[in-house]
């Protein structure tokens, strides 16, 4: 008698086939960083939008290492990529976007659910892009601003709010219906950046195993040190200048003559080389 999963080799001889399986680690990764954004909803809906903030944040660095364990560890697999777009797409697409929505832009009425969901869906359409051109983008940069950046500009604004004191129907130094329209502006803005073809630097062409100069080690230090002085506003400040960043590429590469699209090769699908002129 054989199992039914057994499949005959020669005469006499049964070989069970070898399951599929998928690799621990970084899915690992990839799940702490799915229960970020969902904690990041959970603590929304609970109207602790300093907590949503940090979810949405912690997030962002478990995502970025999830890839990079599985190519140190020689884990890459097609199953891991679909997952880590899963968990993006909640972490950084609907986590975002509900949060805005709940601390400001509900008072907007239909105007801000159409903000909270114009940023959830170009947060999908951002990764169905780069999934699709993974293959033909130069790895120096990304086509748009990356959905973490995106998601780090709009929870890191109501990040800093909260910690500054303010408070949803309370009006300080700002009318809360001027920071409603902010945090509107900054909704579009990082909605919309991330399905526009402005390239942004993706530091992938660093090296992690090379050695560096000593000099690189004391940046990284003072760099930690900055950001402890006030993360709210350091953090922010980062991303507002990174997600700023890609313009001044672009326009650069303009006034100079140079080619803007971040698009390396052909593809093999004509009508997806009219995208990206």
């Amino acid at each position: 008698m054989h199992e039914g999963n057994d499949l005959p080799e020669g005469r006499g001889v049964w070989v069970r086939k070898r399951r599929k399986g998928i690799y621990i680690l970084p899915n690992l990764f990839t799940l702490a960083a799915l229960f970020g954004g969902f904690y990041a909803i959970v603590m929304a809906v609970n109207n602790r939008f300093e907590l949503a903030a940090a979810g949405v944040f912690c997030a962002m660095v478990l995502d970025s290492l999830d890839g990079r364990v599985a190519r140190m560890t020689n884990t890459q697999s097609a199953f891991g990529e679909q997952m880590d777009s899963l968990s993006d797409m909640v972490s950084f697409g609907a986590a975002p976007g509900l949060i805005a929505y709940m601390w400001a832009l509900q008072g907007l009425g239909r105007w801000g659910w159409i903000a909270s969901f114009v940023y959830c869906a170009c947060a999908a359409l951002r990764l169905a892009r780069f999934n699709v051109n993974t293959g033909v983008v130069d790895k120096r940069y990304f086509q748009g601003l990356p959905s973490p950046a995106a998601a780090a500009l709009v929870a890191g604004f109501i990040w800093l709010m909260t910690d500054a004191g303010v408070r949803p129907g309370e009006d300080g130094r700002l009318s809360w219906d001027s920071i409603t329209w902010i945090m509107f502006a900054f909704t579009l803005y990082a909605g919309l950046t991330m399905v526009t073809n402005v390239p942004f630097y993706s530091f992938k062409d660093l090296q992690m195993k090379k050695s560096v100069p000593f000099a690189a080690i004391v940046l990284i230090a003072l760099g930690i040190a900055v950001i402890n002085i006030h993360p709210p506003i350091v953090l922010f400040g980062v991303f507002v200048l990174y997600g700023l960043s890609g313009y001044v590429v672009y326009a650069v590469r303009k006034s100079r003559g140079q080619q803007t699209s971040v698009i390396s090769t052909s593809t093999d699908e004509p009508d997806e080389r009219g995208l990206h002129q």
